[in-house]
């Protein structure tokens, strides 16, 4: 194959990719002013379902903007040879192939950073402010803007030079290597997000003593299910929003209920909800989702580890000096079409597991306040209650509320 042939793949990929897309967001615009099911018909009254047709028209015309941004900007970027460019810029600083993937990288992010930023700006404090939901101030989004970059380097930068020097000293061997320290390093967040990387970004405080702690403990002793850790999170420090999730394994293994979570709801609602959350546990869905995506990451490295000598992939890319860093980004466009099949069954046992959880949390505590709770969390955050499902299969990692109180009530 030529490398020519090869750019226009990619080009392809991705415009096919991009008009895909276009249609599932067309197909689901089409169901905003869908009547509510009967079964839904206490979610929204009049005024507030029209307030949330309103935010999902204004979040659909949005994103049709930023989507026709970002693939314009993609393809002026492949066109004009920007890898050759960005490449040659590294390799004026150094003939190190590790600072060399660094720098390229670094580059790439930081001016993808620059030009999107006004658009995740204007989303925080323009349409989630005119819906009633941010909570946000410009110095908080900032200083998660700089926290998020100083993660990246640290801990993308210092994964991404571990590989390339694996590469190096062990060649196509390198993906062996490679997914032993993807496998332990995602295990090791799995166990210590929560205590390590949540506190950069919000304050975590044990839940206090009364009634619904009380609730909690009781619940959880009726299930066999050792709690120690119970945490509230700051969530109204950005967004009116509410959430719950459950983190960790064995000594580690906490709750944490967001604040608008409790304001949002009565003490049994939200019982119902954690019921979900340790309905998950007790399935082993954590473990299911954990053990899949690092068995899928070894077999993507072991594919990589196959093409990634190939000085085709820099060659279509308009780089003559064949590079690890430039042959990753071809690689990765040309498994989007896989990962996009992985995605969608990991969406679909996603879907299933929801049904097990709220199954569960149905036979150990009560399906009605879980009914309720969900209703009122979709009404909160003005949730799409008609959305279209072929938009469903292909994006949905939870079945739609009226899928999931059908079930309840089954």
């Amino acid at each position: 194959m030529q490398p020519t042939t090869l750019f226009y793949i990619l080009i392809a990929i991705i415009i096919i990719s991009f008009i895909i897309d276009q249609i599932l967001d067309s197909l689901n615009a089409k169901h905003f002013d869908d009547k509510i099911p009967e079964k839904l018909a206490d979610v929204y009254d009049e005024e507030e379902y029209k307030k949330s047709q309103a935010y999902k028209k204004t979040n659909s015309k949005f994103s049709n903007i930023t989507s026709l941004f970002s693939i314009t900007l993609t393809l002026i970027f492949f066109f004009a040879d920007g890898f050759k460019y960005v490449d040659n810029f590294a390799r004026n600083y150094t003939e190190n192939p590790i600072l060399i993937a660094l720098i390229f990288f670094g580059v790439i992010m930081l001016g993808s950073d620059i030009l999107t930023t006004p658009f995740s700006f204007y989303k925080t404090f323009v349409i989630e402010e005119k819906f009633g939901f941010n909570k946000s101030t410009k110095k908080t989004f900032w200083f998660d803007k700089l926290k998020g970059w100083l993660m990246s380097i640290l801990l993308g930068g210092g994964i991404l030079s571990l590989i390339i020097w694996f590469y190096q000293f062990s060649g196509e061997n390198f993906w062996i290597y490679a997914w032993a320290l993807v496998a332990v390093f995602s295990l090791f967040m799995n166990m210590f997000y929560a205590k390590l990387i949540v506190p950069l970004f919000n304050k975590q405080t044990p839940l206090e003593d009364g009634v619904l702690k009380f609730a909690i403990e009781k619940y959880a002793k009726n299930v066999g299910f050792k709690l120690n850790n119970i945490f509230v999170i700051d969530g109204s420090k950005r967004s009116t929003k509410a959430n719950a999730y459950f983190s960790g394994f064995g000594s580690q293994k906490r709750i944490t209920l967001f604040d608008t979570l409790i304001n949002d709801l009565e003490t049994d609602e939200i019982v119902a909800v954690l019921a979900h959350e340790v309905g998950h546990y007790k399935k082993k869905h954590i473990l299911f989702n954990l053990a899949f995506s690092i068995l899928l990451t070894g077999l993507t490295l072991f594919i990589l580890s196959l093409f990634i000598n190939s000085s085709i992939l820099s060659e279509a890319l308009g780089v003559s000096i064949p590079s690890f860093h430039i042959g990753l980004i071809a690689f990765g466009i040309l498994y989007s079409p896989i990962s996009e099949i992985t995605g969608l069954f990991m969406n679909y046992m996603s879907r299933k597991f929801e049904y097990q959880a709220d199954n569960f949390a149905k036979e150990t505590f009560a399906a009605k306040p879980l009914i309720t709770s969900l209703k009122k969390l979709s009404k909160n955050s003005l949730s799409n209650l008609t959305p279209h499902p072929a938009y469903v299969f292909m994006h949905y990692s939870h079945p739609t509320l009226l899928e999931r109180i059908r079930n309840l009530e089954s």
